[in-house]
């Protein structure tokens, strides 16, 4: 039966998708940026692009100092937003599609869901853990076969699913801290307070790494795209969305985000999406669909 949604609930599904469809750019744009410049370098100078914008926000916004209490949990939010994710995957991008990644990034919905039951010590049904069995044979079953002629090794696969760990619990630890601060805040915070790691790191793999990279218009547009779209924008809609549609419900948009990135690599990148990585990406958007469907509310 369906069931109408509040103002505030459809509000939360449509910053949801917004937020999903600038993540679902993350990895061409990346791939993109990795023609002229590091895979670290990358990584690193994400959230000081992002600071661009969030920096002066918060100044017009006049936004208080960040608790004492939340420094911590802010702190883990970085590690897998601001390092964690954009590290693990620019290495894995040098090595393979951004088609093949968004497949196996595709069950990174399912890894959200388990981080969260963990953390909040839920209790999910038979059917949830059924649903995860299905959903992690079948990555598996894809990891193997590596999608059909893509560039990939285990090295890779285990690459992009460590990456998938991160960015799963950076949203996990990201949307508990709406209960204190919007999530724009949230998200703005977790730039700031990246910076003194992220600056100097970017200066020193720029200046080894600069040498070896040649220039590239579209290069330096993917790179600052990643940087205000994937790293900040996408945050701001993505937390707003889950915190007024809610966690449970509104992860379950993220499914849509391996079809459009599919979608993404083969128009901005010309890439080949095969049969098999289609029927795979269909797979485990399905048994991610069936698993977060059981979990408790």
């Amino acid at each position: 039966m369906a069931v109408a949604l509040s103002k505030t609930q459809r509000s939360g599904l449509l910053f949801a998708f917004l937020g999903i469809f600038a993540f679902s750019l993350s990895l061409p744009f990346t791939k993109l940026a990795l023609k002229s410049f590091d895979p670290l370098f990358t990584a690193f100078a994400r959230p000081v692009i992002a600071a661009f914008i969030a920096i002066p926000l918060m100044m017009i916004v006049k936004v208080p100092k960040l608790p004492r209490n939340l420094w911590r949990p802010t702190a883990f939010t970085a590690a897998g937003a601001v390092f964690g994710w954009p590290i693990l995957i620019a290495l894995a991008l040098q090595r393979t599609t951004s088609a093949h990644v968004s497949v196996i990034a595709a069950v990174m919905p399912l890894v959200t869901a388990i981080i969260a039951v963990i953390k909040h010590k839920k209790h999910p049904g038979l059917s949830f853990w059924i649903a995860s069995s299905l959903g992690t044979a079948l990555l598996v079953t894809f990891s193997i076969t590596r999608g059909g002629g893509t560039n990939a090794d285990l090295k890779t696969d285990l690459l992009i699913i460590g990456a998938v760990i991160a960015s799963s619990y950076c949203y996990v630890e990201g949307a508990s801290l709406t209960s204190f601060m919007p999530g724009w805040q949230v998200i703005s915070w977790v730039v700031v307070i990246s910076l003194p790691i992220a600056i100097p790191a970017a200066v020193i793999v720029y200046v080894r790494t600069s040498a070896e990279y040649s220039f590239h218009g579209d290069a330096l547009f993917g790179l600052l795209a990643i940087g205000l779209s994937s790293m900040y924008l996408g945050f701001f809609a993505w937390y707003r969305g889950l915190r007024d549609f809610g966690v449970a419900h509104g992860s379950q948009v993220q499914q849509l985000q391996a079809i459009m990135t599919l979608g993404w690599s083969a128009l901005l990148l010309g890439e080949t999406v095969t049969l098999t990585m289609a029927l795979s990406a269909i797979g485990i958007v399905a048994c991610v669909l069936w698993a977060l469907s059981n979990v408790n509310r």
